[in-house]
């Protein structure tokens, strides 16, 4: 029988293929793989994250919120980060995406997840502070049914640009903070070159970058028969088979992106990674592009990077 990782592998390379791939993906992961559903554990990983965006920007920056500009790269089909950067007195969020993916349904959707979280007393740990003049227009969004979702982004002062993140329209030196979550690992190595050196040029020259990296094999959150590292077993040849332009993995572990930022003299100001599993390591026979790793920094699952740009050296 062939396995879940497997067959998940094939029918996504499929839809690869087909000019609306995007959309086509999201009905197969919506009715089939269940895999847009906005469940407890996807809110609780987002809204760790936007926590964890606010903490460092606390941490580096000498502005307050109610001043900020802030960029998210790949905001996805659920606004979780901007709404939680609303509700913390952010002046403004520009989502970033490649892909349209946001709708006023998964927007509600979002409103209404919040609401059931503090209502169930879980919001706090993530979000000890909140605006309750901004609370009373998530809950009003959370019942705006009929309304267009630019007029709802517009709310809670959201704004959406979709496009090639390498080339934005955006004015140099717009942001106070740029951020991501779980999206560098889809991005190929070069576009991402591309894409960090035009942060350089939009984020202000006291600003902060903060972005969360998920380097395990995605395959292996849906199929217990593969563990993190699966997929490090495979020569780029054979890889470039399996991975498909829907969800691609790039592979790239947490020294390549700090070599990354070395390359394009981008600080790395602070990191907090989580170390992995040797043990699960060592059960998967290495290809020959991972054997010059040391076993512990190859076995990083996950990471934060977080920039001080005014730690430049100029």
């Amino acid at each position: 029988m062939i396995a879940k990782w497997k067959l998940k592998a094939i029918v996504q390379k499929g839809i690869s293929f087909f000019p609306q791939k995007e959309r086509i993906n999201y009905w197969f992961q919506k009715n089939v793989t269940k895999g847009v559903e906005l469940n407890d554990l996807y809110f609780e990983y987002k809204i760790t994250h936007a926590s964890d965006h606010l903490r460092f920007f606390e941490q580096f920056a000498d502005r307050h919120l109610s001043e900020c500009k802030i960029l998210e790269l790949g905001t996805g089909w659920y606004p979780i980060v901007p709404v939680a950067l609303f509700l913390n007195d952010i002046k403004e969020v520009t989502s970033l995406d490649l892909s349209d993916w946001m709708s006023s349904a998964n927007l509600r959707t979002t409103c209404r997840k919040f609401i059931e979280w503090r209502k169930q007393e879980k919001l706090s740990e993530f979000l000890p502070t909140i605006n309750e003049d901004r609370w009373q227009m998530i809950r009003d969004l959370a019942n705006s049914e009929g309304e267009e979702l630019d007029y709802m982004c517009s709310k809670i002062s959201l704004k959406r640009w979709i496009g090639d993140a390498r080339n934005t329209e955006f004015d140099n030196r717009s942001f106070n903070l740029i951020c991501s979550n779980n999206t560098f690992e889809h991005i190929p190595e070069d576009i991402l070159y591309g894409i960090l050196a035009e942060f350089a040029r939009v984020i202000k020259p006291d600003g902060v970058m903060s972005h969360f990296i998920d380097m395990s094999d995605h395959f292996a959150h849906m199929d217990s028969s593969i563990n993190i590292y699966n997929f490090l077993r495979y020569s780029d040849q054979v890889w470039n088979r399996i991975d498909n332009s829907i969800q691609p993995q790039n592979r790239m572990r947490f020294r390549d992106y700090k070599q990354m930022y070395k390359n394009l003299e981008l600080p790395v100001s602070h990191e907090e990674v989580r170390r992995g599993d040797l043990e699960a390591l060592k059960q998967v026979p290495l290809d020959q592009k991972y054997r010059a790793y040391e076993p512990a920094e190859l076995a990083i699952s996950h990471g934060y990077i977080v920039s001080k740009m005014n730690d430049l050296k100029v």
